[in-house]
């Protein structure tokens, strides 16, 4: 009958939303940690932009984040479903792509200074030197400064987001795929706009802490801590930013490979109690070691580069 369709359908609607909410919970807990690695670098990554830009960087990297689980929720399922193999390689290469940019951020005031001397040296001996003026310089600086940080905070998020949709669909293998297709991509909603709010909200902090300092009484005295606790965060931030980098990078790349994964487990289980302090630290290591190899390595195919460029 078509009351009793009707019931049956609703039925089986029911049953999948519960199904999803359920594998939702489950994939969240499970990525609660890259969570807290993503929140971490994006706010580093929009952090020394000027005031009145935040928001509207904050927002160009949460539609840059839509846009990279747009594009990784149906490679993923792809994936799962006819080229398993091919997950590890992709999430290792994203995971050496992390540790590259931790150690970048880690050298760069080396690096930079070596490029401010190289371009010096070409600004004193190329004849056609075209001079700018000091404002139309420090505008160009401005704005390809805030895009060199958008399209840097969607780099990493692009990395961050494929290892959150992998961990998410492991989580879901039991589950009927059109259920794994609904939950990724509640899950993926959930995580951008979590992560981006909360970004937004830690870099207005200071203007909140502004205008609660021009009232009087306790609102004042809060408005000053949040003065005195803003830029301290975003320092803080901007050290776990960074070592979120070497530790998500790192530990893709120890899990990717047997022998290494091997090795961190005999060293946790050597050292006892403390062995999961020690595995993590071994994650960070390998995150440092592989950072600097790669950097070095981009380093030298850069001067490499150059020279022919001159040479031309």
């Amino acid at each position: 009958m078509p009351g009793t369709s009707l019931f049956a359908l609703i039925d089986d609607i029911a049953s999948i939303l519960d199904d999803v909410a359920t594998m939702t919970k489950v994939a969240t807990k499970k990525t609660a940690g890259v969570l807290g690695d993503d929140l971490a670098l994006n706010a580093e990554q929009v952090s020394g932009v000027r005031a009145d830009r935040e928001l509207p960087v904050v927002w160009a990297v949460a539609k840059g984040s839509a846009r990279n689980k747009a594009i990784l929720i149906p490679i993923a399922l792809v994936l799962s479903a006819a080229a398993t193999w091919a997950v590890t390689p992709l999430l290792m290469i994203g995971g050496a792509f992390l540790c590259f940019e931790g150690f970048e951020k880690v050298a760069h005031p080396f690096l930079s200074s070596h490029k401010a001397k190289d371009s010096a040296h070409t600004q004193v001996t190329s004849p056609s030197v075209v001079v700018e003026s000091s404002s139309t310089r420090h505008t160009h600086e401005k704005k390809d400064t805030e895009s060199e940080k958008i399209k840097g905070a969607v780099r990493t998020d692009f990395i961050l987001s494929a290892e959150i949709i992998v961990i998410s669909l492991g989580s879901m293998k039991t589950a009927a795929f059109m259920t794994q297709v609904i939950a990724l991509f509640a899950v993926g909603v959930i995580m951008t706009v979590g992560v981006y709010g909360l970004v937004a909200g830690i870099v207005k902090l200071d203007d909140a802490g502004l205008a609660l300092s021009k009232r009087g009484g306790l609102a004042k005295r809060l408005g000053l801590a949040i003065l005195w606790a803003a830029p301290r965060l975003m320092k803080l931030l901007s050290f776990v930013g960074t070592l979120a980098m070497f530790l998500v990078g790192g530990g893709i790349l120890v899990h990717g490979v047997p022998q290494i994964k091997h090795a961190s487990k005999g060293l946790a289980l050597l050292v006892g109690p403390a062995g999961a302090v020690v595995a993590t630290l071994f994650d960070a290591l390998t995150g440092v070691v592989t950072g600097a190899v790669l950097v070095a390595f981009a380093s030298v195919v850069s001067k490499i580069a150059r020279s022919a460029k001159t040479r031309d």
